[in-house]
C-alpha cells in the first residue's frame, strides 16, 4: 500500500485577520463535524497534521475525524470526472465535480484519497481555494471550507489532482503487452475494489455511497478508452487531444466504476433484448475473443429471464487486461479479466479452460444483478456478493452449457476443508480497515456462501428460492442490503405488485415464519443465522436403533480430537439448525428432517435397510455413520453402487477420507513429464515466452517446476519477481507450484521470507495472493522444528501477521499435518513396507490445484 500525499498550503491568503478568522471557524467547525458521533477533543488531538510548515501552513487546523469510515451527513449525487492518463510518462491528471447533499451544518468534507496530488480544492460558487489536511493512515482528506455548509442545501466539491500510475493491481495502474515483433505497448487499466477508487480520484469510497457518474477522458487518438458507460460523443481538443465523453452512469457504488485506455481490437454481438456485448482484446488475440462473446449474450439473456428484471445497461465490455491480479472484476457494464479467464484458443486451449472461462464470466455477469443492482450494505456481507455469483456460476452454467456437468461439489469440499480449522471465521464477519476488508474476499465468503445458499435453496425449493431472491432485486435496486433484508425478501407472500409498490403484506415477525419444514413453522433468519453468523461447519453423527435413527450434532474440526484436553472448549455455544436430507432403500422420496438441538432421533421404520443421509450433498454438514453404519454403506456400494447417485458416492468418499481427486488435462501432463529433462525445460520455457495462448503459458508454466532441478526452480522464483519474462500477475502462482514440488517446498518459503517486503508491496497486504502464497508455502511442512520455523517468521513480522487470519490459517494447518505425522507415519510405513510399494511424489504427474 502506497501513502504518497503532497503537501498542501493556502493560496490568496495573506492577511492576518483572514487567517485568524479562519483558526476559529475551524474550532467551531470541529464541533459541529463531530455532532453525528459525539467525538471528543482528546480523539481529536490524537491526529496529528502530516505536512511541511509554509508561510500559509495548515497546521493550526486539526484533522476533524478520528474514524476509519466517513461521516454520515454529507451524501454524493453526482461526479463529473475528467481524467487525462498519460501513457508516456505513467502518470495521469484529473479534476472531479462532486454534486453533494449537506444533512448537517458543518465546515468540513471528508473524502477518501490515497496517493494523490490534490493541487486545488474549492466549493464552486465560494471562489476561493481551500486548505485540505491529510489523513494518511486513514487514506482520507479533509477540506475545510471558511462558510459553512447549511444542512439540507446541495454543494459542488470540486478538486483538482495528477499522481503517477499505480504499481501493482489496484487503483489506476499501468499494463503492457508484446507484440509477435517484439514491440512493448502500454495501456492504463482501473481496479478498485474493494477500497481502491480512492487511488485514482477524491471520492466517498464506501458501498453506501452510490452516486452517478459522469467520465471524460482525454486521449491520444492511437488509443480507445472505455467506462463504464458507452461514449455519447468525442471532442477534438486543440493540442491534439481527443476528449471521450461517457454517458452519465446509473447509480453506483465508487468500486464499480471502471475506465481503461488501451489500442485493442474488439468483437461485438447483441443479446435478444438489443444490450450490445463486446469483448475487448490485444489486436493479435483478438480471435481468441469469440468464444467469449458467444458466452456473454448467453449470459446475460439467462439471467434477464432468471432474474426478471432487464439488464439496465445499453451496452456489456469484456476486457482481457494481460496485467490482472484476480481472476475477473464487475466493474458495471465495463468487466475486466485476467486473459486466461476470457480468451479461448479452440487450438491450444482444453476443454477445462473452456469451462473455466464458461464460469468466470456467468460469476462476473451474475454480479451485474448481485453486487451492482443490489450491493451489500458493508464488507462484513460481502458474502452476499460472492456467494450469490458463485452459486450462479453454477445454476448459469448448468442451463446455458448443460454440456459441461459441472457440479457444486468440489466448491463445498474446499469450503468444509478451510471451515473445519479453528481459524476460520463466520460468513458474516467484522472487517474496518482495508487489510481486514480485502482479508474478506476468501473461501468462506466465496464458496461456503454458495454452498450455504445451495442448502437453503434445495431447503425452500427452486421456484420458492428463485421467487425470492427476484423480490429481493426489486425491492433493493440500487441500493444497500444486510443479512435480515435477504430472509426477510425469501419468507415473504407479497405480490410483485406489492412489492414494487415498496408495501409489506405482514410484520417482519410473521414473515419469519412463513414457511412449513417438516410439519412445522419455521423461523428463517433464525435458522440463517446458526449459519452466517458463527463459523465452522457440523458433523452429524447418525446411529441406527431399530426402527429410529439417532442424530447427534457436533462441531467438526480437523485439528483437534475428541481425546484432546481443548475439545470441550472449542464445542461449547455450537449448534446449528440442521436442514437434514435423507433417503432410504424403502422409498424413492428424500425426506426431511430439522435438526434444531444437539440431539435428536427420526422414526424411520424396522423394514428400512440402509440410510443415506445428506442427499446429493444439498447440505453443507459432514456426516459420520457410527456402529456398524459404514460397513452397511460398503455393503450397499459393494452390491449395488447405482443405488446411490454419483453425487452421494462422491460426498461418500469426502466424508470418509477427506480426499478430492481432480481431473487433469493430458496436455499438462505431457508437458510435465518432458519438463523433467533439461532440453525439455528449456524448451518449454522458450515456448512460454512466444507463445499468445494464455491457457497453454498456464499449462507450461506448472508443467516447469515440476522440475526436479532446484536451480530451475530458483530461476522461476526470480523471473516472477523480475516480472518481465513471467508476469508479476503470475508470481503467486510460481510460488506455490514451487512449493508443491517436493524439491521446492524449502526453497518457495525461504524465498518467501526473503522477499517478504516486496511481496506485500506487490500485492498488498490482505490480498489473495498474500493469503495463498503463505497458506501453500507452509502447507507442505509437517514436523516440529519446522512448525517452529513458520513461528519464528511470523512473529519477526508481527505487525502485519497480526493483521492476518492467512497467519493463523497456515498455523493451523501446519499444526495438523505434524499431529498427523506423529500419529500416523509408523503405521503408514509399516503398511508400505508390508506391500512393497514405494511411495511417490503425485504434485507434477498432472495433477492440477487451485487456491
Amino acid at each position: 500500500m502506497f501513502f504518497f500525499f503532497a503537501d498542501l498550503w493556502f493560496e490568496n491568503i495573506s492577511s492576518a485577520m483572514v487567517w485568524l478568522k479562519l483558526c476559529l471557524l475551524s474550532l467551531f467547525a470541529v464541533s459541529l463535524a463531530w455532532s453525528e458521533d459525539t467525538l471528543s477533543s482528546q480523539q481529536e488531538s490524537t491526529l496529528a497534521h502530516t505536512g511541511e510548515p509554509s508561510p500559509s501552513s495548515t497546521d493550526n487546523l486539526s484533522f476533524p475525524w478520528s474514524r476509519l469510515r466517513l461521516p454520515r451527513y454529507i451524501i454524493p449525487r453526482h461526479y463529473h470526472l475528467l481524467l487525462h492518463p498519460n501513457l508516456t510518462s505513467l502518470s495521469f491528471t484529473g479534476s472531479v465535480q462532486i454534486q453533494i447533499d449537506v444533512q448537517n451544518n458543518t465546515n468540513w468534507v471528508v473524502v477518501h484519497s490515497k496517493g494523490l496530488q490534490i493541487s486545488k480544492a474549492t466549493i464552486l460558487d465560494q471562489n476561493l481555494v481551500l486548505p485540505v489536511l491529510h489523513h494518511p493512515s486513514h487514506e482520507q482528506i479533509g477540506i475545510f471550507s471558511p462558510r459553512v455548509l447549511i444542512s439540507g442545501q446541495k454543494y459542488f466539491l470540486y478538486i483538482e489532482f495528477a499522481a503517477d500510475f499505480a504499481e501493482g493491481f489496484y487503483g489506476f495502474y499501468k499494463s503492457t503487452y508484446t507484440t509477435t515483433a517484439g514491440e512493448t505497448r502500454t495501456l492504463a487499466s482501473t481496479h478498485f475494489e474493494p477500497t481502491s477508487a480512492r487511488m485514482a480520484f477524491p471520492c466517498f469510497d464506501e458501498p453506501t455511497f452510490k452516486a452517478n457518474f459522469s467520465v471524460r477522458i482525454r486521449r491520444t487518438p492511437e488509443y480507445i478508452s472505455l467506462s463504464n458507460m458507452p461514449v455519447v460523443k468525442t471532442v477534438e481538443l486543440s493540442d491534439g487531444l481527443l476528449e471521450d465523453h461517457f454517458a452519465p452512469s446509473v447509480q453506483m457504488s465508487t468500486y464499480l466504476v471502471a475506465f481503461v485506455v488501451c489500442d485493442f481490437k474488439s468483437v461485438t454481438a447483441k443479446t435478444s433484448s438489443g444490450v450490445q456485448v463486446s469483448i475487448y482484446a490485444a489486436p493479435e488475440k483478438i480471435s481468441q475473443a469469440y468464444y467469449a462473446l458467444e458466452v456473454g449474450v448467453k449470459m446475460l439473456d439467462f439471467y434477464d429471464e432468471y432474474f426478471n428484471i432487464p439488464y439496465p445497461l445499453p451496452k456489456q465490455d469484456l476486457i482481457a487486461i494481460p496485467d490482472f491480479q484476480s481472476g475477473a472484476m464487475e466493474n458495471w457494464g465495463l468487466t475486466t479479466y485476467r486473459e486466461t479467464s476470457l480468451l479461448f484458443d479452440p487450438v491450444t486451449s482444453s476443454v477445462s479452460h473452456k469451462l473455466w472461462v464458461t464460469m468466470v464470466i456467468g460469476h462476473e455477469l451474475a454480479h451485474q444483478w448481485f453486487g451492482n443492482l443490489v450491493t451489500m450494505e458493508w464488507w462484513n456481507d460481502i458474502w452476499l456478493n460472492e456467494g450469490f455469483a458463485r452459486y450462479m456460476e453454477y445454476i448459469s452454467v448448468e442451463a446455458t452449457y448443460p454440456e459441461f456437468k459441472e457440479y457444486l461439489l468440489n466448491t463445498c469440499f474446499a469450503a468444509v476443508g478451510l471451515d473445519s480449522l479453528n481459524s476460520s471465521r463466520p460468513i458474516s464477519s467484522p472487517a474496518e480497515n482495508p487489510t481486514q476488508i480485502e482479508e474478506m474476499f476468501d473461501t468462506v465468503s466465496y464458496d461456503k456462501g454458495a454452498c450455504v445458499l445451495h442448502m437453503l435453496r434445495h431447503f425452500l425449493t427452486d421456484n420458492v428460492f428463485q421467487t425470492g431472491i427476484v423480490r429481493y432485486l426489486r425491492k433493493y435496486s440500487y441500493r444497500n442490503a444486510q443479512n435480515q433484508d435477504l430472509w426477510d425478501s425469501l419468507t415473504t407472500t407479497c405480490s410483485d405488485e406489492d412489492f414494487i409498490a415498496g408495501n409489506h403484506c405482514y410484520s417482519r415477525g410473521q414473515a419469519t415464519k412463513n414457511y412449513l419444514f417438516a410439519g412445522e413453522h419455521l423461523n428463517l433468519t433464525a435458522m440463517m443465522n446458526t449459519w452466517t453468523l458463527q463459523k465452522g461447519v457440523p458433523l452429524v453423527t447418525v446411529t441406527r436403533k431399530g426402527s429410529r435413527l439417532l442424530l447427534r450434532q457436533d462441531r467438526f474440526l480437523r485439528t483437534v480430537m475428541p481425546s484432546d484436553p481443548e475439545w470441550p472448549a472449542l464445542q461449547q455455544g455450537y449448534l446449528w439448525h440442521i436442514p437434514l436430507t435423507y433417503k432410504t432403500d424403502a422409498s424413492g422420496a428424500v425426506h426431511r428432517h430439522l435438526m434444531m438441538s444437539q440431539t435428536d432421533s427420526i422414526h424411520i421404520g424396522e423394514e428400512v435397510s440402509w440410510v443415506k443421509v445428506n442427499t446429493d450433498m444439498t447440505g453443507y454438514y459432514v456426516v459420520h455413520y457410527a456402529d456398524g453404519g459404514w460397513d452397511t454403506i460398503t455393503k450397499l456400494l459393494r452390491e449395488n453402487h447405482t443405488a446411490l447417485s454419483y453425487k452421494d458416492r462422491t460426498h461418500l468418499i469426502h466424508n470418509a477420507i477427506q480426499l478430492v481427486s481432480l481431473p487433469t488435462d493430458v496436455a499438462t501432463t505431457v508437458y510435465s513429464v518432458g519438463a523433467r529433462e533439461d532440453d525439455g525445460w528449456a524448451s518449454l520455457l522458450d515456448t512460454y515466452k512466444t507463445s499468445l495462448s494464455e491457457a497453454q503459458k498456464d499449462n507450461i508454466l506448472f508443467a516447469l517446476t515440476c522440475s526436479r532441478d532446484t536451480n530451475k526452480l530458483q530461476r522461476l522464483l526470480e523471473l516472477g519477481l523480475e516480472g518481465d519474462v513471467i508476469r508479476s500477475q503470475d508470481l503467486s502462482h510460481v510460488v506455490m507450484f514451487v512449493a508443491r514440488n517436493p524439491q521446492g517446498h524449502h526453497l518457495a518459503w525461504d524465498f518467501v521470507k526473503k522477499n517478504w517486503d516486496h511481496l506485500v508491496q506487490k500485492f498488498q497486504l490482505g490480498s489473495p495472493c498474500i493469503r495463498n502464497i503463505l497458506i501453500s508455502t507452509t502447507g507442505q511442512f509437517s514436523s516440529p522444528k519446522e512448525l517452529t520455523e513458520v513461528k519464528l517468521f511470523f512473529e519477526s513480522i508481527k505487525e502485519q501477521a497480526s493483521q492476518l487470519r492467512a497467519t493463523q490459517i497456515a498455523l493451523d494447518n501446519l499444526k495438523k499435518n505434524v499431529r498427523w505425522v506423529q500419529r500416523n507415519l509408523g503405521v503408514l510405513r509399516s503398511f508400505l513396507t508390508l506391500v512393497s510399494i514405494p511411495m511417490k511424489n503425485r504434485n507434477c504427474n498432472g495433477v492440477r490445484k487451485y487456491v
